[in-house]
């Protein structure tokens, strides 16, 4: 029925988001469609303003205000400011950011390796990185990446990449989670945590 486009549009839009499958994507748009408060259009002035007023740092790859940038992760002092940490997104970064833990420079690659979606090296920031490392003096890279087989495959793509610069290339550690017992842990958690040992 044609004067159900619309909502089609909508429940098309949503479904595009990442975790928001056909069945969620479907009731959201009910929801927003039913609505009289004005949610509808409450979600759509804060969509345009998003659009309007963040952007991705061009330096970094994190989300700031589209009048500050590069964001101010990459122009305030960092005392680690020679350590570069390469992470996937800037989820990441602002998860790294939380924990307090790191206190030098971020690079988010936008994705990473990954054939069945279509990435590439080409689709990543790689180029960006290796101009930065030359630019700011960069000491070390410290690849922050998940563990699964994309994220293993992506980290030894940089370190290959970065292998003939001169740059220390690391990576973040792999253990056993905070507050965690060994016997909750999967065998490759616990391999990793075991080789990845530290003195005391």
């Amino acid at each position: 029925m044609n004067h159900l486009i619309p909502l089609d549009n909508l429940v098309a839009a949503l479904s595009r988001l990442p975790g928001i499958g056909r069945r969620t994507a479907e009731r959201m748009a009910m929801a927003l469609v039913q609505d009289d408060k004005g949610l509808m259009r409450i979600l759509a002035n804060a969509l345009l303003e998003a659009d309007d007023g963040i952007a991705n740092c061009e330096r970094c790859g994190n989300v700031t205000l589209s009048a500050i940038n590069p964001c101010e992760l990459c122009t305030r002092h960092r005392k680690d400011a020679q350590i570069l940490c390469v992470v996937e997104s800037p989820a990441d970064i602002m998860k790294i950011e939380e924990s307090g833990g790191f206190q030098g420079r971020y690079h988010a690659l936008m994705g990473r390796l990954s054939p069945m979606h279509g990435t590439g090296a080409a689709d990543l920031r790689v180029d960006r990185l290796l101009g930065r490392i030359a630019d700011e003096g960069i000491a070390e890279v410290l690849i922050a990446l998940g563990t699964d087989v994309e994220s293993d495959a992506t980290a030894s793509y940089l370190k290959e990449v970065l292998s003939n610069r001169e740059v220390k290339v690391s990576r973040i550690a792999f253990g056993l989670p905070a507050g965690s017992a060994i016997e909750y842990s999967d065998a490759t958690t616990l391999a990793r945590a075991i080789q990845g040992r530290q003195a005391i």
